[in-house]
């Protein structure tokens, strides 16, 4: 009955067919998950062409593998001739169209994982990530074309930041959108069904919110508040290059954080999340990701934009994407009132004693976690806690080193913002084009007007210890080191089962592994509960028995309790002054 439909619909579509891809996606039957894609392709010369799935979706740096979703490839020409399909890769389609001058593909998507970078269906909603959704014609990546969005028929919305094509059509007829090339179509992510929906204006551009699932958030207070971060933000570069932007906001049991586009986002949160501490959390979500439609979307490194989808894109500059960006979240906050200073300093403070407190910290420098977080960040297994460190809060730790810096040289008349002013204006607006590694050095060192070279070696490409006193004393803040050595296992557990063991511990030495069962302890039993409290309350140079079960097989081992010293440092204000009131303004 489908493909009768498809062969009698074929003549119809293609009367309409101009130059480039055209898409519809529809979604028949919700419950089975699965979307319906079909491309009308023309201006292809050649006997035959390619057609790729993505295997990653942009801002989220792990190899994916979309096209393990897609089923029935199929196509056709003009006539209603079927056309030979051969797949040649993992992602990739040849499609034989001979003499045909349009083409007609078919496809599905199985999509039923509800995050910001993958695409889900059910009875109660639609949500599409493009990347893992549109394929595209390798040709005609630079072509634009539309998309025909054609709702299950309950869903009676449909929010997405793609520029609507003429006149909006009504849901049981369809939507319809425009996208000046394929990289614009897969950054415009599509919520459909029948979602909150609200707008409110600052800094002149307009901003639509669509809001899934019920949650505690109030409207009124969303439209202030979102907005306030909005002005907050733009001002640190001095003008909003939107003319319009889209937040999607998912209200789940598991929030997931965020993506970023480039004029719009999605966000995940959990639907109790809008009270309280939660909601500050979440306003820091919203600040994160609007910060990114500048620093990552505009302000990148010349390996994010344009994108290469058939394979990793490697840059060591995420620690800048990321990590400032981590940085400016909580900034953004203090600004737009929502933290004191104090509040503010503290959150500054948490990161250094992360960072420092972390054993990878001293193993993986910020630019190889950067570079390696298609391998490492999103595959983290039980040793990665000693030898990783993420980018996120190394980077928002080094951001705030380098905004205390520049403040301190120029005296409180610059900032870290006048620096990103710099990359924005020099690199997207002036060469509309990202910058390589070198190129972020010598902008910094101009900046600065001195050698920044020894700085990113020690802190970026280096992993060693900051002088923080140093770092942070001219602005009126002491920073005193509070770490000291205390008796310990260096494991940790989860009802007596063992999760992780700290590198040159003494659980390590004594042979203890993950997934261990800790039994008993110098020839007494313990239950799951109390191995912590137990193997706590040893002191330093004990020896300790230990009786553990692995793979069914029982081993006694011999532990000899050692003491270890976790980095720590405590920030406060000495003597305010004009350079902190800059600095944490």
């Amino acid at each position: 009955m489908k493909l009768r439909f498809l062969l009698l619909s074929f003549g119809i579509s293609f009367l309409s067919l101009a130059q480039g891809v055209h898409y519809t996606l529809r979604m028949s039957k919700p419950q089975n998950h699965y979307f319906e894609v079909e491309m009308l392709v023309s201006d292809v010369k050649e006997n035959s062409f390619d057609i790729k799935m993505p295997v990653w979706a942009p801002g989220s740096y792990l190899v994916r593998e979309f096209a393990k979703n897609v089923n029935m490839v199929k196509a056709w020409d003009e006539k209603g001739k079927a056309l030979e399909v051969k797949k040649r890769n993992k992602n990739t389609w040849e499609v034989v169209k001979g003499s045909a001058q349009k083409v007609k593909i078919n496809y599905e998507v199985y999509a039923f994982e509800l995050s910001v970078r993958t695409s889900f269906l059910d009875l109660t909603h639609g949500f599409v990530s493009g990347s893992g959704v549109f394929m595209y014609v390798d040709k005609l990546r630079e072509k634009s074309g539309t998309l025909s969005v054609i709702p299950y028929e309950t869903f009676k919305k449909v929010s997405t930041a793609m520029p609507v094509a003429g006149e909006r059509m009504s849901s049981d007829k369809g939507f319809e959108f425009s996208f000046m090339n394929y990289d614009q179509l897969v950054d415009c992510p599509i919520e459909i069904g029948n979602h909150e929906t609200f707008d409110f204006t600052a800094e002149g551009v307009k901003h639509n919110v669509a809001i899934y699932g019920p949650g505690n958030y109030d409207i009124p207070t969303l439209k202030k508040d979102m907005a306030t971060i909005v002005s907050t933000a733009t001002k640190v570069f001095g003008e909003n290059p939107n003319k319009d932007y889209t937040f999607i906001i998912h209200n789940v049991v598991d929030g997931q954080g965020g993506l970023e586009h480039t004029n719009s986002t999605t966000l995940s949160v959990n639907r109790w999340t809008y009270q309280g501490a939660e909601y500050i959390g979440f306003l820091s979500l919203v600040a994160h990701e609007y910060f990114h439609l500048w620093n990552v979307k505009r302000i990148r490194p010349v390996q994010l934009g344009p994108f290469n989808y058939d394979e990793e894109n490697y840059t060591s500059l995420l620690w800048v994407m990321e990590g400032f960006t981590s940085y400016y979240d909580e900034l953004l906050l203090r600004r737009a009132g929502f933290y004191t200073q104090e509040q503010m300093l503290q959150k500054i403070n948490s990161s250094v004693n992360y960072v420092e407190g972390s054993e990878g910290s001293r193993v993986q420098p910020v630019a190889h976690a950067s570079f390696d977080a298609w391998i490492k960040a999103y595959r983290p297994n039980e040793n990665s806690a000693n030898t990783t460190m993420t980018y996120y809060t190394r980077g928002a730790m080094i951001a705030a080193m380098l905004d205390a810096k520049i403040v301190t040289k120029f005296k409180g008349k610059k900032s870290l913002d006048d620096f990103l002013q710099k990359l924005y204006k020099d690199f997207y607006k002036k060469l509309n084009r990202g910058f390589s590694e070198e190129e972020f050095e010598k902008a910094l060192t101009d900046f600065m007007g001195e050698d920044m070279k020894p700085f990113l070696d020690a802190y970026v490409y280096g992993t060693q210890v900051p002088d923080f006193k140093a770092v942070f004393g001219p602005l009126g803040v002491k920073t005193e080191y509070t770490g000291t050595k205390k008796a310990n296992f260096g494991a940790t557990f989860s009802n007596g089962i063992v999760k992780s063991v700290r590198s040159n511990s003494s659980a390590e030495n004594a042979g203890l592994s993950v997934n261990d069962e800790i039994i008993g302890v110098n020839g007494y039993r313990v239950s799951g509960a109390e191995v912590d409290a137990t193997l706590g309350s040893y002191d330093d140079g004990d020896v300790v028995s230990i009786l553990v079960a692995r793979e069914d097989i029982l081993l006694e081992l011999t532990a000899k309790i050692g003491s270890y010293e976790r980095p720590s440092y405590r920030m406060s204000v000495e003597k305010p002054n004009d350079l902190l009131n800059y600095w944490l303004r």
